[in-house]
């Protein structure tokens, strides 16, 4: 379904404040935090803990949107931070090889792996052993 998950070892403000230290110390261009569970409550919907954190690499991401620019659809990277019923807390962020499928990009396969080996450092940060 082109969805990886990593369980974190942290709880949630933790676990997302560990991602953008590690955003930030890797010079990645942090967009923003949307606080999905907030804006639910804000409706009058409960919701467990869900924040969306936005980054980037530009003239990376650029990359992908030269050889289509549908894959805007896709960047910049989207990384959700959630707790399930269970507390667990997770990150999870789409596979770039599923990205590059999903919009036919053939001849972007190092720029897409280098994306990948992005998040999986980012991630790594907060992965349960």
């Amino acid at each position: 379904d082109g969805l990886i998950k990593v369980r974190s070892a942290n709880p949630m403000e933790e676990t997302i404040a560990r991602l953008r230290a590690d955003i930030a110390a890797k010079g990645i261009l942090f967009f923003q935090a949307v606080d999905q569970s907030q804006l639910a409550s804000k409706a009058g919907i409960a919701l467990r803990p869900s924040t969306l954190l936005e980054f980037g690499n530009p003239p990376l991401g650029a990359q992908f949107l030269t050889a289509n620019p549908y894959a805007g659809l896709d960047w910049p990277v989207r990384l959700l931070v959630l707790q399930d019923e269970r507390g667990d807390v997770w990150a999870a962020y789409t596979d770039f090889a599923w990205i590059a499928r999903r919009h036919g990009i053939t001849d972007r396969t190092s720029q897409f792996q280098t994306a990948a080996g992005v998040v999986e450092s980012i991630t790594s940060t907060i992965r349960a052993r």
